[in-house]
């Protein structure tokens, strides 16, 4: 990145305190003004897609779900579906609607956690404070339901692994009642208190056209015109059964992404609701043994996650394990967009872009071996990893 006089660098991250994750930013500016952005990845690197292809089909369901901590489901659920594919398993009914009530009511959380965080980067931590008191009403239910508040482990290969009783499904249905009414304040807020005004009309912008070129996705395309949802477009579960409406903005700015998140709390609530009244009867799974063989093939699916499209791909060589499973989350088809947002916008409005697309950078972040001399990449083995890394500390301990 070139400098001129009137120019110079600014470095955000790996470690800032308007980054929730390690991530790092480099900024070109003109006074206040941002010019270029340079964005380097790979700080919170974890290797899961390598871990996979050691471990059973089953185990997978856990470590799959540790991607990220706010998407835990979505991704756990595109495993699952990808393995019942390659596998040939149908589930039952009463287990599509029981991943679409888990699946919305993380939607649910994700989306109140991402208002509080965007209210506080903005100060508006009264906002902050409400939004994450009605959030405990969500976990609550999945506390309730599944035993966790983050990681719930509800599905397995087959369907999911717990039901939920009649009993409980009139105290849900006054939670998720509840939720209804605090969001649709929160709706009213969004759209006329000055303090977000002020603070996100026009800040982040980006155009459709712009979005659509640099393939962006979930509500952060929706923010801008691009009226695009799996559960929509490509229907899994039993998502093509069930009546809700896609949300969308045309302003493009931080101030769509707000309205954009908080008209998706309100139709997510009504699909947990719809999901409740119209359970159907029946089995939640169908069998798969821990060390079950999965026939040669491939799949790759996606799902509608808090952030976007969530892609996954599975290669079967037969084995109880997978030889190759590859994700694509969604916060990495967002940078080229959040690109665009951040140029021409002020220093003091780069932690709420950022914030804008609710990033997840440990869902994000890939690792790939670069030699500058001989200006090639390459990967490494389990076993040629496991040498380079004693290589490494051994060194570290000898200076």
């Amino acid at each position: 990145m070139n400098v001129s006089d009137r120019e110079f660098s600014i470095p955000i991250g790996p470690q800032h305190p308007a980054l929730k994750e390690p991530e790092s930013f480099l900024f070109k500016v003109d006074g206040e003004i941002v010019v270029d952005v340079e964005p380097r990845i790979g700080y919170n690197h974890r290797g899961i897609e390598k871990a996979m292809e050691s471990r059973t089909y089953i185990q997978n369901l856990y470590l799959v779900e540790r991607v990220c901590g706010i998407c835990s489901n979505a991704h756990q659920t595109l495993y699952a579906i990808n393995v019942e594919d390659v596998a040939g398993i149908q589930i039952p009914p009463r287990a599509k609607y029981l991943r679409m009530f888990v699946h919305e009511l993380e939607r649910i959380h994700s989306h109140m956690l991402w208002l509080g965080v965007a209210a506080h980067e903005i100060g508006f931590d009264t906002l902050f404070y409400y939004v994450w008191r009605d959030r405990e009403v969500v976990l609550d239910i999945f506390e309730e339901i599944s035993g966790n508040r983050v990681n719930y482990a509800w599905n397995t290969i087959g369907g999911v692994r717990r039901d939920i009783q009649s009993d409980k499904i009139p105290k849900f249905q006054k939670m998720l009642d509840f939720l209804e009414e605090r969001t649709n304040y929160y709706l009213q807020v969004a759209s006329t208190e000055p303090t977000i005004i002020k603070r996100t009309i026009g800040v982040g912008y980006c155009s459709k056209a712009d979005m659509i070129r640099l393939c962006g996705t979930g509500p952060n395309a929706r923010a801008s015109g691009v009226s695009r949802d799996i559960r929509r477009d490509d229907a899994y579960l039993a998502y093509d059964e069930v009546p809700f409406d896609v949300i969308t903005e045309e302003s493009g700015d931080v101030l769509a992404n707000v309205l954009v998140r908080v008209g998706e709390i309100i139709q997510s609530v009504r699909i947990a609701k719809y999901v409740l009244d119209h359970l159907p009867d029946g089995s939640i799974s169908e069998k798969f043994s821990p060390f079950q063989k999965v026939p040669e093939g491939e799949a790759v699916n996606m799902v509608e996650a808090q952030r976007g499209e969530d892609i996954h791909y599975l290669y079967s060589r037969g084995d109880n394990k997978p030889y190759r499973y590859k994700i694509r989350a969604p916060t990495l088809g967002n940078i080229p967009s959040l690109i665009v947002k951040l140029k021409g916008g002020y220093i003091a409005d780069i932690p709420i872009v950022l914030a804008g697309i609710d990033p997840c950078f440990s869902c994000t972040d890939r690792m790939i071996f670069l030699d500058e001399v001989k200006e090639r990449t390459w990967d490494m083995t389990e076993d040629q990893l496991r040498r380079y890394g004693i290589k490494w500390y051994e060194k570290c301990l000898n200076k």
